[in-house]
């Protein structure tokens, strides 16, 4: 069907309510509108969706939030078929334009199908959710987020029963009943007061929240020092009109660090984030207003968390001068890992088979690191969904987790959750933070310096190339397509000597030709080994319209990575645009 048509059915149709027709009636002259708007439907991948807010099949709405939950319904009726208490989920959303309404969407269409959904009642991190699905062991869990983008967008996450988000493989079941339902009319809802007197929804209760929390502290080391001298750290606080807010507060104020300013502008929800341009706390923009607070008091510590709360950013005071610099995903990661392993063996808890699980374009710093401990280094691909798989296995393998973290500013530690934590992460760096101030009298940019002396100077980057619409991802699908055709023999310098090839499931030598197979997953990523060890990774983003390229490289001086990376970076990213324009 064209889009032209599509558009036609969804005007004409009984089943629109009036408002979606006005806003589609303001559009009927702009036919480049209307094709992005119904040229296909917002796709289902293996993050679940996410798009702009809009009526239209490619569009976030109420429509396409009831088809994709009767998708899912039809997976959790043939999946648990024999198990009744599986056919159930827990529905969370965050602070953004219509979240608690496509809550209340899936939950309807969920009650239509006779599975139970238990939903909460107030804007609420990720993490918890992933924590809510194990607590109260439902088959799914839904999340309505779409976590750092701009405010016109919204999404929706689907995770298992073990509280990861689905996997390929179960992902795919659900694509395929998603599929099957060509005609949007034909979902069935039940209206919510039916469906709470028939018990097929209830409220999530806030002592799950409490529950929650205390599981959080517990991980921690060095609780005892956050209660004793906490509040001799001064932390600053943004959770840039998210989900944060609450939880974070509560859980500092439990651990002692009392000396947390939150700041107040940024502190209540606003699904518009009128104060950033974007609510990216992986970007120094983000923390200006955070900045503004620190300098009016003595800070150590600058924290800012994304809308739906599962990535941290963090700031910290440079040495001789008043500025903060941003600590990348990589350094938040190596610290965290660095400072676990550390309060580990001296409480003699490392384990006999600990292992760290990282995503493939996270620094190879942690290598050497792990090593020294014994423990062992696992590279999934990128998606905490993965790290959320490999733990699951633990449980059958007899290793143990320890940590996991990916560049993107998401980690975990503890075994309640099945996806990356911001509340924890927080409190975790504000505990590290204070046990190197208290313990060793050294602040976290003295640590960074220790370490890579120890380890090496790894530098990394990864830079956006931004392609939207239906050209460009025609576009970065060519330019994959050719380098896959076309492997180019060196990059800045240095030889390829290894192609690491995530689609086709192989490693092969250059020099021998010599392939030998990757145990992960199908997935669109190049990696090029250079003859200096450095690596570039490039790989389409699962959840925005733009291939991403990442750099890494490694020297025995900080200034030598700097000019490396950079000249990694910079032959990369000219190679490919180039392709870029050819295909």
């Amino acid at each position: 069907m064209s889009y032209m048509s599509r558009y036609r059915d969804w005007f004409l149709s009984d089943y629109i309510d009036e408002e979606t027709k006005a806003e589609l009636e303001s559009i009927e002259d702009n036919e480049e509108e209307i094709e992005d708007r119904f040229y296909k439907d917002l796709e289902f991948g293996t993050g679940g969706m996410r798009g702009k807010i809009g009526a239209g099949t490619n569009r976030m709405n109420k429509y396409t939030v009831r088809r994709a939950t009767q998708g899912l319904a039809n997976y959790l009726l043939n999946y648990f078929d024999d198990n009744e208490e599986k056919k159930s989920a827990v529905i969370a959303y965050d602070s953004r334009h219509k979240s608690r309404e496509f809550a209340e969407e899936a939950a309807r269409v969920l009650a239509a199908n006779d599975i139970r959904s238990y939903i909460f009642t107030r804007i609420s991190p990720t993490p918890e959710l992933s924590y809510a699905v194990r607590k109260l062991g439902t088959g799914a869990g839904i999340m309505i987020t779409a976590s750092h983008n701009p405010p016109e967008y919204n999404g929706y996450k689907v995770y298992g029963g073990e509280g990861g988000q689905l996997v390929p493989d179960k992902a795919r079941k659900v694509m395929a009943e998603i599929g099957e339902i060509d005609d949007f009319s034909l979902v069935n809802t039940m209206e919510l007061d039916k469906a709470r007197e028939q018990d097929l929804v209830e409220d999530v209760e806030e002592e799950l929240e409490d529950s929650y929390l205390e599981t959080v502290a517990s991980v921690l080391p060095d609780v005892d020092l956050a209660e004793k001298s906490g509040d001799e750290l001064s932390i600053v606080y943004t959770p840039l009109h998210g989900t944060g807010s609450r939880p974070i507060q509560k859980l500092m104020g439990k651990l002692g660090f009392s000396e947390t300013l939150v700041v107040q502008r940024q502190a209540e929800a606003d699904p518009d984030f009128s104060t950033v341009s974007q609510p990216n706390p992986e970007e120094e923009q983000a923390f200006t207003l955070a900045l503004e607070v620190a300098e009016s008091s003595d800070t150590d510590l600058i924290m800012a968390t994304d809308p739906d709360c599962d990535r941290l950013g963090v700031m910290v005071p440079e040495h001789n001068d008043e500025n903060f610099r941003l600590l990348s995903g990589n350094e938040i990661g190596v610290l965290m890992a660095d400072y676990l392993l550390e309060r580990m063996e001296d409480q003699g808890k490392i384990p006999d088979r600990g292992v760290i699980i990282k995503t493939i374009v996270t620094t190879e710093m942690i290598l050497p690191l792990a090593d020294e401990y014994g423990c062992e280094v696992m590279d999934v691909l990128t998606g905490f969904k993965y790290i959320g798989e490999k733990m699951n296995q633990f449980e059958e393998e007899e290793r143990e987790f320890i940590f996991g973290f990916e560049e993107s500013y998401g980690y975990l530690a503890g075994n309640y959750a099945r996806d990356k934590d911001a509340v924890l992460a927080a409190a975790l760096m504000a505990v590290l933070a204070l046990y190197h101030q208290k313990e060793n009298r050294i602040d976290l940019l003295t640590r960074l310096k220790e370490l890579r002396q120890k380890y090496g100077y790894y530098k990394e980057e990864v830079r956006s190339i931004w392609m939207e619409g239906k050209r460009g991802e025609e576009k970065i699908a060519g330019a994959l397509a050719r380098l896959r055709e076309e492997y180019p023999d060196e990059i800045a310098g240095s030889g390829v000597i290894r192609i690491h090839d995530y689609k086709e499931g192989q490693t092969v030598e250059c020099e021998s030709g010599a392939a030998e197979e990757i145990d992960l997953p199908e997935s669109n990523v190049l990696q090029f080994r250079l003859q200096d060890d450095s690596l570039l990774t490039i790989r389409p983003s699962g959840t925005e319209p733009k291939l991403k390229v990442y750099s890494a490289v490694c020297a025995n001086t900080e200034p030598g990575a700097q000019n490396r990376l950079e000249e990694v970076r910079e032959s990369s990213l000219e190679m490919i645009e180039e392709i870029l324009e050819e295909v």
